[in-house]
């Protein structure tokens, strides 16, 4: 764990590397709230469209990443992995001139109770 989800509008597909950022995510919530290599999963969501307000722009473009993690961690280090990433997505997400960027992220605790998960080899 973590189940990491990353959307993204999709005027801004081609402007930044998805690998490099999953990989960036993936090792600062290694560092910050100690989560193992091999469990960090970072999906990338294509959203087609953005609706901001009630007029809306079609030069509005956002990045939503959105963390899944067992119970545990502190306030401090939840604060540091947002901080971390909306850096990361400055870093990584170059919009094209003129367009408007909203980025957020957040971090919210996984019943441990009720998760399951299975790993299946074809």
């Amino acid at each position: 764990m973590p189940q990491i989800s990353v959307d993204y509008s999709a005027d801004l597909a081609g402007t930044f590397d998805r690998a490099s950022l999953g990989l960036a995510i993936n090792r600062l919530a290694e560092e910050t709230i100690d989560a193992k290599p091999e469990s960090c999963k970072t999906v990338f969501r294509r959203s087609e469209l953005l609706v901001v307000g009630t007029t809306g722009t079609p030069a509005d473009a956002q990045v939503f990443v959105e963390f899944q993690i067992f119970p545990g961690r502190t306030p401090e280090a939840k604060a540091a992995l947002s901080e971390g990433v909306l850096a990361l997505l400055a870093e990584h997400v170059k919009p094209e001139p003129g367009v408007r960027l909203f980025t957020a992220v957040n971090i919210a605790d996984i019943d441990r109770e009720s998760y399951r998960n299975a790993t299946a080899r074809g």
